[in-house]
């Protein structure tokens, strides 16, 4: 019996939709049937012979998604996985799409960037002792042979030279695509996913990535992709469409960074003590090239987590995952901090994009800080200093996301200046705001130019504190949060005190977030039926509250409006549980990962004038008690949904 024989025979054993045991059987014919798949034959001979034959269906059942604005997963084989052939087809779809948007245009162009990924096959899905051609696929591999496909398709690409050690971090590579006039950009990176994983990530003239309808019709085309074009590389080097970076490109990142400086740098060190001390890690990714090169220029004391500053995909040195978003990623940071006595800790994920820290509280105790809290801070710091400084005018504009913490708006409110506070989740939205005022000079119901955008924050850890830069940015941000606990220092007070201080005058905020994990076809499934489910009946209490207003962001009569294809319907599938006035409950897919995420707020008013520390301490217990109910009730009710 042929491998296709006894693989066919082996998903008929599987409790699956029978359109999804043919669209498996559809794409395993054609990969062991063609030359051009031949390479991978041994690897799918040696997975049929073992009997995974839900492995092999998780694999082969559909196309990697091209979801908004690219396609990110586990490195494999197969068409559900991330290969040269997956990211072939979105680079070719992506050239249809640029030719199509840029009619007639000669010299389109785009710049790659990559981050440090290599695989190993870490999890162990493979035979070793096998040919295996994705073995040591690494990221810079992925951005190659896509300027081999853009060659190919008469389209210019700005990369690193192919002997460089240097690599470009997600801010880089929006701001280049500004600076360089190109039509577009691919980023090689899968962020902060666990090492196995890569994607390549689009982006658009402006240096963001597309938004609705723009990324759908983007997707529409790489979906039609049946053959990819290939020119090699000597030849497109010699044909002039395929250039290199240099320094000027990395140099002109850091001078925009440094330009958002606030306060004066720190002052120098005077007979062995430092101003301020700095602990910083990448996590083995590109931040020691960006963020750290930024606060040292600054004049920052830094010092290194040594054993993490080594640019390594497979992260070995990081606890649970390489993501400023999990305290116990910053554990080997924590024990630097102790040592030498410091002020801060940050950190920055692989493609340092997001920010993470630590800070000093009383008694030698240090605290994480989460996205949430960071982006209250970081938007206090930077109006207050505005503010100070006779900079800050009404019209300008501060930005978050739908997820993000309300304590922003409160603060927005009270310098009396101007916010969009309900986007989607994604700086794409965030960036979208700034074109809409370079178009109309309005996005809403605000009124602005693009230099009036301040500073937008999404609570996963991200900001982006330019309107020259289009995606979140940990290098501005990283000076922004460092200058930040350098002038609370300087005037007496610290992070942990500020903190404090916006609670009480703002109110106190707890923002929690729930992560369901739901792999495999199976979770994808289940993760379908459980967003429907409640999305047609949706609770009428949670946690003994009730539900006083339920909104479903896919309704095409709600604000949102008319959704505007696959990709749009996909970023909208966003359910909201508001729970009177100071409480809430938000759940969504994740676009990256196979979870789906629930999002708790719940808040406080502020801190009454003349209120005891104790009954202050109680009203916060309180908050954080509500906010754990919900959390635990809404939980239980969204996985019931489905056995869970």
């Amino acid at each position: 019996m042929d491998l296709f024989a006894r693989a066919k025979e082996g998903f008929a054993q599987l409790d699956v939709p029978e359109v999804t045991r043919q669209n498996a059987l559809k794409y395993l014919e054609l990969w062991v049937s063609s030359e051009d798949f031949a390479p991978y034959l041994p690897q799918i001979a040696w997975l049929i012979d073992k009997g995974d034959f839900s492995g092999l269906l998780d694999r082969f059942f559909q196309i990697l998604p091209f979801g908004t604005g690219g396609r990110r997963g586990a490195v494999g084989i197969g068409p559900n996985r991330m290969n040269l052939w997956t990211l072939g087809a979105s680079v070719q779809g992506h050239s249809d799409y640029l030719k199509q948007k840029f009619p007639g245009k000669k010299d389109l162009t785009v710049c790659l960037a990559f981050d440090v990924r290599e695989f190993r096959d870490k999890n162990g899905k493979y035979c070793k002792d096998l040919p295996n051609p994705i073995m040591g696929l690494s990221s810079r591999d992925f951005a190659h042979h896509a300027a081999k496909i853009y060659a190919a398709n008469g389209i210019r690409s700005w990369v690193l030279p192919r002997e460089s050690k240097a690599y470009f971090a997600t801010p880089e590579l929006s701001l280049f695509i500004r600076l360089y006039g190109a039509q577009g950009g691919l980023n090689i990176s899968a962020s902060h996913n666990p090492p196995d994983d890569n994607g390549g990530k689009f982006y658009e003239e402006r240096g963001a990535q597309p938004v609705p309808p723009d990324d759908q019709l983007m997707a529409d085309l790489v979906d039609k992709i049946d053959r990819i074009r290939v020119m090699g590389w000597n030849e497109a080097e010699a044909g002039g469409l395929i250039r290199y970076f240099d320094d000027s490109a990395h140099r002109a990142y850091l001078d925009l960074c440094l330009k958002g400086s606030l306060i004066d740098a720190p002052r120098k060190s005077i007979h062995g003590q430092d101003e301020f001390k700095l602990v910083f890690t990448p996590l083995h990714g590109v931040g020691s090239m960006t963020a750290m090169e930024i606060l040292q220029e600054r004049g920052f004391k830094v010092i290194p987590v040594s054993e993490q500053m080594a640019p390594d995909g497979q992260f070995p040195n990081v606890t649970k995952s390489p993501n400023p978003e999990v305290p116990e990623s910053l554990d080997r940071a924590e024990i630097v901090a102790r040592a030498h006595n410091a002020d801060l800790v940050l950190a920055t994920d692989p493609d340092a994009d997001r920010l993470g820290g630590l800070y000093p509280g009383p008694e030698g105790t240090w605290h994480f800080l989460n996205g949430q809290r960071m982006a209250a801070l970081i938007t206090w710091f930077k109006l207050s200093k505005y503010q100070e400084q006779g900079r800050l005018e009404h019209k300008a504009v501060v930005v978050k996301t739908e997820v993000t913490t309300s304590q922003i708006s409160r603060i927005v409110e009270d310098f009396q200046v101007q916010l969009v506070g309900d986007l989607l989740v994604g700086f794409k939205y965030i960036a979208d705001v700034i074109y809409q005022l370079e178009l109309a000079g309005r996005c809403g119901n605000v009124e602005a130019a693009p230099t009036d955008y301040l500073i937008g924050t999404e609570e996963s850890h991200g900001a982006m504190v330019s309107h020259q830069i289009r995606d979140k940015d940990a290098g501005g941000a990283a000076l922004l949060l460092a200058e930040c606990a350098l002038d609370l220092k300087r005037n007496g007070s610290s992070v942990f005190q500020k903190l404090e201080e916006l609670a009480s005058k703002y109110g106190y905020f707890q923002n929690t977030g729930i992560n369901i994990q739901l792999p495999g076809l199976d979770g994808r499934i289940k993760m379908e039926k459980m967003l429907e489910s409640l999305r047609n009946n949706p609770p009428k209490t949670i946690a003994g509250m009730d539900v006083t207003r339920f909104e479903d962001l896919r309704d095409p009569s709600g604000k949102l409006g008319t959704i505007k294809g696959a990709t749009d319907s996909s970023s909208r599938n966003v359910l909201i549980f508001e729970l009177g006035e100071k409480a809430r409950a938000v759940l969504r897919p994740s676009g990256t990962e196979p979870k789906a995420k629930i999002y708790i707020e719940t808040s406080s008013s502020a801190r009454p004038k003349g209120q005891s520390d104790e009954d202050w301490a109680n009203t916060k217990s309180g908050v954080d008690a509500v906010a754990k109910a919900i959390g635990a009730d809404f939980t239980k009710q969204a996985t019931a949904r489905v056995g869970i």
